[in-house]
């Protein structure tokens, strides 16, 4: 696991889209996992920017996003398909043939979750992984207790979960209590991950993800045991570590080399 830290928000997500970009020029052909939330706004807004300002090119991307609220169609402006449209899909030259985001409406969830996995293991496997944290140390929707070896699923939203995303919803009662979401196991099979995380709310779980132990209970500790893991994150989510960490890939980089 390697931990960059950078002073704000602005630089974490600066930092997060060279590393995107670098494995899009390395692999033109990448199989890119998305995350939705606040979180990842930054770095798809920079990634748009690259492509507007640079020539960044996706159109050989295949894309496959974390989750989708059970019960909610692709229209609807609370749909995760709808949020990637809006902050990513319709400003790049994506192809919307291989853009995947589970389906919330599917009528057997169990059969859907199946052809999902497949898809992607027809795709070769996610090459990059992006991901946000939970004040819970969630991953997707992966909520404390979930199994570190899951799968694609149906999986019922914490209290805190749903209290966390009623802003977006005008009533209580509106927010969705069941997700689909790619399990642990699935996610750990990425070739690299890329976890993004702002702000002190979400200083606890970074630093029982980053220095606790592994546990079901904090499903992104898992993290720990990936290969190649990397976590972006500002001063103020790493203020519960303890540890000494780099300050960008290239220092990291130089750090390794000394050793």
């Amino acid at each position: 696991m390697l931990v960059i830290i950078k002073d704000d928000y602005q630089a974490i997500s600066l930092e997060a889209a060279r590393l995107v970009a670098n494995r899009m020029h390395k692999k033109p052909n990448l199989v890119l996992g998305l995350a939705t939330g606040s979180t990842p706004l930054g770095l798809y807004g920079e990634l748009i920017r690259m492509h507007r300002s640079e020539g960044l090119d996706f159109s050989k991307l295949t894309t496959f996003n974390l989750d989708e609220y059970v019960g909610l169609r692709p229209e609807h402006p609370q749909s995760y398909r709808h949020f990637m449209r809006q902050n990513l899909f319709d400003h790049v030259n994506l192809d919307p043939r291989f853009t995947h985001v589970p389906d919330g409406m599917a009528t057997d969830i169990e059969d859907h979750c199946l052809w999902y996995e497949q898809r992607i293991l027809a795709a070769g496997g996610l090459d990059l992984q992006i991901l946000g944290i939970g004040a819970n140390g969630h991953i997707a929707f992966n909520e404390p207790g979930s199994s570190l070896g899951s799968r694609t699923r149906v999986k019922t939203l914490t209290g805190t979960t749903r209290e966390a995303n009623a802003r977006f919803f005008g009533a209580d009662e509106d927010v969705p209590r069941y997700a689909l979401t790619m399990g642990v196991g699935t996610i750990m099979e990425a070739r690299e991950l890329l976890l993004v995380a702002s702000g002190e709310g979400k200083a606890h779980a970074i630093a029982a993800s980053v220095e606790g132990p592994i546990t079901a209970m904090v499903p992104a500790s898992i993290v720990q045991m990936h290969a190649r893991a990397f976590l972006v994150i500002d001063r103020a989510a790493a203020a519960g570590l303890k540890g000494a960490y780099a300050s960008s890939f290239e220092e990291a980089v130089i750090t390794r080399r000394k050793l």
